[in-house]
């Protein structure tokens, strides 16, 4: 982190960083307000009263808990065989998986529908757990490779010398001392999967499968929506990532920290 010593400089820091976090706030501002407008608190209880409330937030748990494990295992092990196994064309694969990340999820809609239908996973939590860990792979494999950059090499030479295989290098080298990096990605994969909406909206054909960002939509009517209670019910759906990032937080800003520096 940065310090100053002058009472100058740290005034215009503050300042600084004040302005920069007040277009951020006053949206968050202004939807806790609004949603607290008619019956006040009772906008909250009807939220809380949706029949399902509770399986609202497991499913939510399932989709992100299942897409956490499927990037974390493949992300560390892609990171791993890009930064220090020798593969051929290795830097050819790598920027190919980069190019997925100019393809907007909306896009893909129509080709991952027919996928899940031809795979008979329609109606499943693979047929949202899968796409989005499709989708953020890429992204979590650039930074994560950047910090496995940053382990010694000696380090694995030293185990392949005294005979370990590629998996215990993975197992006992790779892992423990890319648990910083591990925290920072399993947040970032956490608010993305927890925020989705458009893939379980398409996906999850059953209503027992809704998840909480389609919480809202109970809301909603034809002719009129009850925008205090659609609010209300979006605060509810942030509360967990916002308690997830406040408890890992020091963890995050190291891993991302780490990831960022090769």
């Amino acid at each position: 982190m940065f310090e100053t010593r002058s009472l100058r400089s740290r005034l215009f820091l503050q300042l600084l960083v004040t302005i920069a976090v007040v277009p951020l706030a006053i949206p968050i501002y202004a939807m806790i307000s609004r949603s607290f407008a008619g019956a006040g608190w009772g906008n909250y209880a009807a939220v809380l009263a949706v029949p399902g409330f509770a399986r609202f937030f497991l499913n939510s748990a399932i989709v992100a808990g299942g897409a956490i494990l499927v990037i974390y295992i493949a992300t560390m092990m892609a990171s791993f065989a890009f930064s220090k196994l020798r593969v051929r064309h290795k830097e050819v694969y790598f920027w190919m998986m980069m190019a997925a990340l100019t393809l907007p999820e909306v896009v893909l809609i129509a080709p991952l529908y027919a996928t899940a239908v031809q795979l008979h996973l329609l109606g499943t939590f693979w047929s949202v757990i899968l796409p989005i860990a499709a989708l953020q792979i890429p992204f979590t494999v650039l930074i994560t490779r950047g910090y496995v950059d940053g382990i010694p090499d000696t380090l694995f030479e030293a185990a392949r010398l005294d005979g370990a295989g590629t998996w215990s290098m993975f197992w006992y080298i790779l892992l423990p001392l890319a648990r910083p990096m591990a925290v920072a990605m399993i947040v970032l994969v956490l608010i993305n999967a927890w925020n989705a909406y458009l893939l379980p909206k398409v996906f999850l054909t059953s209503d027992d499968m809704g998840v909480v960002t389609l919480l809202p939509e109970y809301f909603r009517r034809q002719y009129n929506d009850d925008t205090p209670k659609i609010l209300a019910a979006a605060v509810v759906t942030a509360i967990p990532t916002i308690v997830a990032y406040i408890a890992l937080q020091k963890q995050f800003e190291r891993g991302l920290a780490a990831g960022a520096i090769k």
